[in-house]
């Protein structure tokens, strides 16, 4: 039996989160479900690189599976997709190691949180960005987000039921693209995020974009290590899961 790593692209609107549970449905329960028609009705679990939360899209997820009977990598790259629903697709199958753990083999994650700072609403652009009218800062925001970088304890910027061990995680880079009144966009790769981390220093750094504190205060912030300093929560639906990268 092979051993399959996926990679998926999805659209998380509809979607719980990508973890099964309760309260509605998610991304895993969809592909497992595929997967288990592909395979004539056997049970099949899937490994996730990175649980993403209700309403965040991926672009990049990496999942992994051992297969109860050999099919064609087509079958997965291609047969599958006319079995998800038309918001959750493959766009990759290769076979890896039997071992292979798409979270614990991961060497980190790149998220992107992007932001429409029109004036006025955007039809096209609603449902996959933070719509800000007032114009940002946006040189602001890139003064300040250097601060971040590097290894530290992030406990002002994880959810409150975030249960994560540790709070400290490693941010290798921040690249804020666009302007004033555009599309802008907020790119952040590391090792790993804790839970809502990545939305709560968007929305930190929006703070400081609007001019509601200085470029220094999210150093400060930071060094607090209290949630309830920082800045609002970003909105999920402004979050993408672009890539999850391996040795």
């Amino acid at each position: 039996m092979a051993r399959v790593k996926l990679e998926l692209e999805y659209d998380g609107g509809a979607y719980v989160g990508w973890q099964v549970q309760d309260n509605g449905p998610s991304v895993q329960a969809v592909v497992e479900a595929a997967l288990a028609t592909l395979h004539g009705g056997a049970a099949i679990s899937v490994v996730v690189a990175g649980r993403t939360d209700a309403g965040v899209h991926a672009r990049g997820q990496v999942v992994a599976f051992t297969e109860p009977t050999p099919l064609p990598l087509k079958a997965y790259a291609r047969g599958l997709n006319s079995v998800l629903p038309k918001d959750v697709a493959v766009v990759g199958a290769s076979h890896v190691a039997d071992d292979f753990d798409p979270r614990r083999h991961s060497k980190g994650k790149r998220y992107r949180y992007t932001i429409s700072n029109a004036s006025h609403p955007s039809p096209l652009l609603r449902r996959f960005a933070w719509e800000i009218y007032a114009p940002l800062d946006v040189d602001a925001m890139r003064a300040a987000a250097p601060a971040l970088l590097g290894k530290h304890d992030f406990s002002a910027f994880r959810a409150a039921d975030c249960q994560a061990a540790t709070a400290v995680r490693e941010v290798r880079k921040i690249v804020i693209d666009g302007m004033s009144g555009g599309l802008i966009t907020l790119d952040f790769e590391g090792t790993a995020f804790l839970k809502h981390m990545v939305r709560n220093l968007t929305g930190t750094l929006v703070h400081v974009g609007r001019g509601k504190q200085p470029v220094a205060w999210v150093a400060q912030v930071l060094a607090g290590r209290d949630r309830t300093a920082a800045g609002p929560t970003a909105p999920a639906h402004g979050l993408c899961l672009e890539a999850v990268f391996y040795g």
